[in-house]
């Protein structure tokens, strides 16, 4: 009896995992469960990955600004959390919402992946090989006003779905070109397919690119303490001083919002620009400190933009 009863126990979930269901998605997920059981010495299977299917994963046809914001790509997922189906949630850090629901909390964030975008095309082998008034698809009006920034006469279309699905389309000519994420390339092996990677003084990310962040109940401590040992500091620093900024100019998925953080020699470094949808204004904002002060100089950084900015370019 007692040994089938420590069977069971082995045997039992250790912790169940909610994800979206994209192949980026699982790649993450399962990302996160090989390094909780190698942190936890215990096989892979006791970690039980669930599949939930986002709000933001249905709308194909129009751009989430028009439909909620980035808690379309969330809110099922932190259902599933405060129902207690789930224990944690995997996300990619740009899509979650400055303010969790009551309840819930980013517990903590992997080592961060390069934060840069590529440029997808079958048209050269940059920005400047693209034709005069080529056809750029996005869904992201970050990346749709930085492009117009640089190249005016580019024309932007929508562009949703997968990665696979986004780069067929640029390679094939749907569209002339079109901007992804180099870290979810990197997740999905597909790194090979970047035409050309941008530099972040061109193309600042979007705030938590490159960070797979993770959601847990706020009083769940059990797995907190568990996840602890797969976080990594200098990436919760960045992104609390990222999310910040953000949170101040009540960022949601409306205006084109850029902000970077870095943490180096015990300086964080934070580059931060916010633009008009159409690229023909942008105003940038720099700002550092000691890492106890991250969320200060986020916010600091965001309420310097807010000082500048005529009141027409936050909805």
């Amino acid at each position: 009896m007692i040994a089938a009863g420590l069977q069971d126990i082995m045997t039992e979930p250790f912790l169940r995992i909610g994800t979206r269901g994209s192949p980026l998605a699982l790649a993450q997920t399962h990302l996160v469960r090989r390094l909780i059981a190698e942190a936890h010495g215990m096989a892979q299977e006791r970690i039980e990955v669930v599949v939930i299917r986002t709000t933001g994963d249905a709308i194909q046809d129009r751009p989430l600004s028009e439909s909620g914001g980035k808690g379309l790509f969330t809110k099922e997922l932190d259902a599933g959390l405060l129902e207690g189906s789930i224990d944690l949630a995997v996300h990619s850090s740009k899509d979650l919402p400055t303010v969790l629901p009551e309840g819930l909390c980013v517990a903590g964030y992997l080592p961060r992946e390069d934060v840069r975008d590529v440029l997808i095309t079958a048209h050269g082998a940059s920005f400047a090989d693209l034709p005069h008034g080529a056809k750029l698809g996005t869904a992201s009006l970050r990346r749709g006003a930085q492009a117009k920034r640089l190249r005016p006469d580019l024309e932007l279309t929508l562009l949703r779905g997968n990665v696979e699905t986004r780069l067929r389309k640029a390679e094939t000519g749907e569209v002339d070109a079109t901007l992804l994420a180099l870290a979810g390339l990197k997740r999905l092996g597909l790194a090979h397919r970047a035409t050309c990677v941008l530099s972040v003084e061109d193309f600042l990310p979007a705030v938590g690119q490159g960070a797979i962040g993770i959601a847990t109940r706020t009083e769940d401590h059990a797995t907190r303490v568990a996840l602890g040992a797969i976080f990594d500091d200098a990436t919760g620093c960045a992104l609390t001083a990222e999310r910040a900024f953000l949170r101040v100019l009540d960022g949601s998925c409306r205006t084109p919002i850029a902000g970077h953080a870095t943490v180096l020699q015990g300086v964080v470094m934070f580059k931060g620009t916010v633009l008009r949808a159409d690229g023909s204004q942008a105003w940038d904002v720099e700002e550092s400190g000691h890492p106890d002060e991250a969320q200060m100089i986020g916010a600091r950084a965001g309420r310097r933009l807010l000082d500048v900015m005529p009141p027409d370019v936050l909805p």
